[in-house]
């Protein structure tokens, strides 16, 4: 199982601005092409170049699972109920929502980032799992168990926010690449490996 983590990234480093701004800027690219991207959620489709779209449906068919935080979570409300991606996503957590059961898109995992990844990589169907940003994939890292980076970098500076790898304690990691660089549309498209 390939674990990888990948996030739109300003040039200065950050997955969001101060005070959760900045969304309009890192997920432009989502949206400034003209190849329709449907999603898991009929309310939201995605228009994307054809370069940004063909990488984005190689990462897609590679993925069976994601981990995210509690903070992403709730910041989304949920998706709604379900991951526009489509896959079974496990949120760790130290507190499990009220009112969410686990079910056939939502697992919530209690045990720390190797029992979420490992829980992940069960629903995953022999697929990857993928991880948010943050402290996340900064756990994740310092842990071992991270293979890949992708990296949606975006053209512009948020000066402060949270940064892709919040908190990393293992320094420095040192990345394999770049495995593939794609441009987009105000984006390229990055992937690493983490030598291990």
């Amino acid at each position: 199982m390939k674990v990888s983590t990948g996030a739109s990234m300003s040039i200065d480093g950050f997955v969001s601005g101060p005070g959760e701004t900045g969304f309009e800027h890192l997920f432009a690219w989502y949206d400034n092409g003209d190849v329709t991207v449907p999603t898991g959620n009929p309310e939201m489709t995605w228009h994307m170049t054809r370069a940004s779209a063909d990488r984005n449906e190689r990462w897609l068919d590679e993925l069976g699972a994601l981990v995210v935080g509690r903070k992403l979570f709730d910041f989304t409300n949920g998706w709604g109920g379900m991951h526009p991606m489509e896959v079974p996503t496990v949120v760790l957590t130290h507190n499990p929502p009220t009112g969410y059961e686990d079910n056939k898109w939502f697992a919530f995992e209690t045990g720390g980032i190797e029992a979420a990844i490992a829980r992940a990589g069960e629903l995953a169907g022999g697929k990857g799992v993928g991880l948010n940003s943050g402290r996340i994939a900064s756990q994740a890292l310092d842990a071992g168990l991270v293979d890949e980076v992708w990296i949606d970098l975006v053209p512009v500076l948020l000066g402060g926010g949270t940064p892709f790898f919040d908190q990393l304690g293992t320094r420095p990691v040192l990345l394999d690449g770049p495995l593939e660089t794609i441009q987009g549309n105000r984006v390229t498209h990055l992937r690493y490996a983490v030598r291990k």
